[in-house]
């Protein structure tokens, strides 16, 4: 059976690397890539590039998938306080699949209260938020504690994209 990533992204401005280049390792891995939004109508970048979303976040059910990763950039704020984006990742973290964060997005899983006592990563200008929240900070471009994979920008999307690999193998 064909493992199934599901990656979230923000309706307009998500990171154009952090989700191209972790999407294009594992479909040539053999993975089955589901890109999930709030909306359906095609989502632009921040750097130009377009997507389209599979599914709506409100129809996801976290325990289809093997990984639930949530892409960065500046849209990536939408899921910050969003209650579905948190049950969606606590529902992941219960369920011991991978659960990954890249970029701004790791605000994302602090906020859901998953990251209290982990070790994790974030771009610069949000460690004070992941701090606030009890994460236990690395300067590392790419942080795994367990099943939770962070990273802190578009220049470790490759390696996080590997991280998240050789966690679910």
């Amino acid at each position: 059976m064909k493992k199934k990533i599901l990656m979230i992204i923000a309706s307009q401005k998500f990171r154009d690397e952090e989700y191209l280049v972790p999407k294009s390792f594992f479909e040539k891995k053999g993975f089955k890539v589901i890109t999930a939004s709030s909306s359906l109508s095609s989502s632009t970048g921040m750097l130009g590039a377009t997507a389209q979303a599979d599914i709506l976040i409100k129809k996801v059910k976290a325990e289809d998938y093997d990984a639930v990763v949530f892409v960065g950039g500046s849209g990536a704020q939408e899921y910050w306080s969003d209650p579905l984006a948190h049950e969606i990742a606590k529902k992941a973290n219960q369920s011991a699949q991978v659960l990954a964060a890249i970029c701004i997005a790791p605000v994302t899983l602090a906020n859901a209260g998953l990251l209290q006592g982990k070790k994790a990563t974030v771009w610069s200008s949000e460690i004070k938020q992941l701090q606030d929240q009890g994460a236990q900070l690395s300067q590392a471009a790419v942080v795994r504690d367990g099943k939770i994979i962070t990273a802190n920008g578009p220049q470790a999307a490759l390696d996080f994209a590997e991280t998240i690999m050789e966690a679910i193998v």
